[in-house]
């Protein structure tokens, strides 16, 4: 089965859970599954709360791994008696309704593990764990202010071409350092984001950040972002949404940590958010304000530095803004190039 299949499947099973959830503090309701092992079928369950559970079958002998006891996932034995059966399971729980997104990608990986270990699920589950535990366990410094800034505006480009092609992950080139942050066969897109209030000024990081592709062409789009924690999408939205979009969730995650996301600042990722007060796109052609090593090599100067930085003021006309049927265009066109 698919991972979309996974998710329809999972999302499927709780929202039927849940029209039905007991009323009992500790109490589990719980629906089969489509993956079988040799210890019975893994199941989904809610309590009482609406929290989402996934069971996983285990043999009276074998004991859950301590160690998964945070505010929000946790695993834990739970044994299940019906009128003909007693099984016992790990228990692997969200506790805050908040991250059901996440958890269900968790899900599926536990799932298509389990699916490849059904002699032994609970295996299985500790390598999905593991996995997860290896992607995000780098230590990092928290995303600062501009930072998350910079973020939000990259997901926010691919969020679009993923509601246009649920593939089109593999132009975000952005986590990988490329010089530009999405890029097709022959067309790229630049993604600048600003907090502040006023001009649009854009700071531009080396002599090819602002280069078309050989024989190709280059689009710039600038976001004007206005922190709003209470009424804006959180960044921990807006992963949620890209990872929900994408045919490779678990492709997508290690993209985020490539781009300094970190499971471990969830909660504060949850807590920052923005909204969009403005969206200007800009080819960036010979008309555009920009200074590449080829220019200077035209001009006659030889080019013997390096990390040059320099800022470029877009706050009057020219040059001029794309109109929304231009832009969309242009990314329709950059994911027809994905092949």
């Amino acid at each position: 089965m698919t991972d979309l299949g996974r998710r329809a499947e999972l999302d499927e099973h709780w929202r039927q859970l849940g029209l039905g959830r007991p009323t009992k503090e500790g109490a589990l309701r719980v629906s089969d599954l489509s993956v079988d092992t040799a210890r019975g079928a893994v199941s989904a369950g809610m309590d009482s709360a609406g929290c989402r559970h996934l069971l996983i079958p285990i043999g009276s002998h074998q004991a859950v791994r301590r160690g998964v006891d945070g505010p929000v996932l946790q695993l834990r034995s739970r044994p299940l008696e019906s009128a003909n059966e007693y099984q016992n399971y790990a228990d692997l729980a969200c506790l805050q309704p908040a991250f059901d997104g996440v958890f269900t990608t968790l899900c599926i990986d536990v799932l298509e593990a389990v699916s490849s270990s059904t002699s032994n699920p609970i295996k299985g589950l500790y390598t999905a764990l593991d996995t997860w535990r290896a992607l995000f366990q780098t230590a990092g410094r928290r995303l600062g202010p501009e930072q998350l800034a910079g973020l939000f505006g990259e997901l926010l480009l691919l969020r679009r071409m993923l509601e246009l092609n649920s593939s089109a992950q593999g132009l975000w080139k952005g986590p990988t350092c490329y010089r530009h942050d999405f890029s097709s066969a022959k067309r790229a897109l630049e993604v600048k984001a600003s907090t502040a209030s006023e001009g649009r000024r854009i700071r531009v990081h080396g002599l090819d950040q602002l280069d078309a592709p050989l024989g190709g062409e280059l689009c710039l789009v600038w976001f004007r972002l206005e922190r709003n924690d209470s009424g804006g999408t959180t960044v921990q939205g807006i992963v949620d949404q890209v990872l929900e979009l994408a045919d490779d969730t678990v492709g997508l995650l290690a993209q985020l940590h490539e781009a300094g996301y970190r499971a471990s600042d969830i909660a504060h990722y949850s807590e920052v958010g923005f909204a969009v007060s403005e969206e200007r796109w800009y080819r960036v052609d010979s008309e555009f304000p920009r200074l590449t090593a080829g220019m200077l090599a035209e001009a006659g100067v030889t080019v013997n530095v390096r990390d040059v930085e320099y800022s470029v003021e877009l706050t009057s006309e020219p040059p001029d803004a794309l109109s929304d049927e231009q832009a969309t265009k242009y990314l329709l066109t950059m994911i027809e190039e994905m092949a």
